[in-house]
């Protein structure tokens, strides 16, 4: 394995672990609890702070501060962590907080994730893989997103929402309740508008499934979330389907983003 190139200018407080073949380039400022795994690089002038790993071959591009403390005013410096894993790409002025004592105290991101210039991650927040947050889409404390999910440039999501697998939120559009797996949501007060079909094909489902995700969609348009969800789940129904029920019936008192009425 090769070694850390480290430029000059940098400044690395004692106690920071850095791995094999990291690339540290110049301005970048790493705090004493910071962790990088092996092939880490820092373009240039990027702040790591407080209890923060960083995952092998993660690539943070100049300006982004990560892991500095949560934007919460109960926070009173209590421990608190950031774990980032891998393969992420992370762009200019992006921002990424720690956890909160009142939400578990580790914000967690998952492996092969976009996160394009501006955006944010806020306290708490836990990301599955393969998550795309276009720029400056913003991410309050204590959200939960799938797999596969992808934000729109400029969108915001409250704090404590849900984020199904696979679902697609549409640019400018204010997220204020769960989103369903495979949902499309778009508008600036966001609304159910669909499947995210293009998401669904590009992972190669097939036209079946597709087909009863639409009719799961109907059914859910004509009442109550939660209500029909429990009808439905009583069928005989797996795959996506299975996993779109289980998600409404999850742990959560939050409403649903629904479709628009007919």
């Amino acid at each position: 394995m090769s070694e850390s190139r480290i430029h000059p200018t940098a400044v690395i407080e004692p106690g920071a672990e850095i791995g094999t073949g990291v690339e540290i380039g110049p301005f970048c400022v790493i705090g004493p609890q910071v962790r990088l795994a092996a092939g880490v690089v820092l373009k240039s002038h990027v702040v790591l702070a407080g209890e923060t790993s960083i995952g092998e071959g993660t690539t943070i591009f100049p300006f982004a501060s990560i892991g500095e403390v949560p934007q919460d005013l109960k926070f009173r410096g209590e421990r608190v962590q950031l774990e980032i894993g891998a393969r992420n790409r992370i762009r200019e002025y992006v921002t990424m907080n720690p956890g909160t004592e009142g939400g578990g105290g580790v914000t967690r991101v998952g492996d092969d994730g976009l996160f394009m210039a501006g955006s944010h991650v806020g306290h708490d927040c836990q990301l599955g893989d393969r998550v795309i947050l276009v720029n400056n889409a913003s991410l309050a404390g204590h959200c939960h997103l799938g797999d596969d999910v992808i934000i729109g440039g400029l969108s915001g999501v409250h704090q404590w929402v849900r984020i199904g697998r696979g679902a697609m939120i549409g640019a400018v559009t204010m997220v204020t309740a769960d989103v369903i797996p495979f949902g499309l949501v778009q508008g600036p007060r966001g609304h159910l508008d669909g499947l995210n079909l293009v998401g669904l094909k590009r992972r190669g489902t097939s036209r079946a499934e597709i087909a009863a995700l639409r009719k799961l969609l109907e059914a859910l348009g004509q009442g109550a979330f939660r209500d029909t969800a429990r009808s439905r789940a009583e069928a005989e129904v797996s795959g996506m389907e299975r996993e779109v029920l289980d998600f409404i019936l999850g742990p959560s008192d939050r409403s649903f983003l629904a479709p628009k009425p007919a």
